[in-house]
């Protein structure tokens, strides 16, 4: 009996698969981040086809998502996580700041009676426009995926046979 538990227990390691294939995104040969198994991943096709869902399968350099086979190399583009603060929303938020301050300047002046000419002063130019300035070119800039070529690559690792 101890024989047959002792073969099962040593057999063990041969039947299972314990890593699974690994899909690595780089940005001139560093790690940006590792796709496998159970993530979400959502990427253009060489043929501008969008796909979202999560990675079911790696396989022999086959990506399997919702059921649907794409090589690795069909894949033209890969969207990036959405994080909590993204250029986007910065450059919203700075946007509405110097909006705001203008409109809260406006509304002071036109409350003390001031003449329109006087409600801001240099200083104040310079505030709200610097922010709407700065916001807008955050979000003008705001990246929303990783364009595969020359500074990106996604690599394949086969880790099983």
């Amino acid at each position: 009996m101890r024989k047959i538990i002792i073969i099962l227990f040593c057999s063990i390691p041969f039947l299972s698969r314990a890593q699974h294939d690994v899909l690595v995104l780089e940005k001139n040969g560093m790690h940006v981040r590792s796709y496998t198994i159970g993530d979400p991943f959502t990427f253009e096709t060489v043929y501008g086809q969008w796909f979202s869902g999560v990675i079911d399968d790696l396989h022999r350099d086959t990506v399997y998502i919702n059921g649907q086979a794409f090589s690795y190399k069909e894949i033209a583009a890969v969207s990036r996580i959405k994080t909590k603060w993204s250029n986007r929303t910065t450059g919203f938020t700075l946007t509405t700041a110097g909006v705001g301050f203008f409109a809260i300047g406006a509304i002071n002046g036109a409350l003390r009676g001031d003449p329109a000419g006087q409600w801001y002063t240099t200083s104040g130019y310079i505030i709200g426009g610097a922010l709407i300035t700065a916001g807008v070119l955050f979000m003008v800039t705001a990246k929303k995926y990783y364009k595969l070529g020359r500074r990106f690559k996604l690599q394949y690792l086969q880790i099983t046979r």
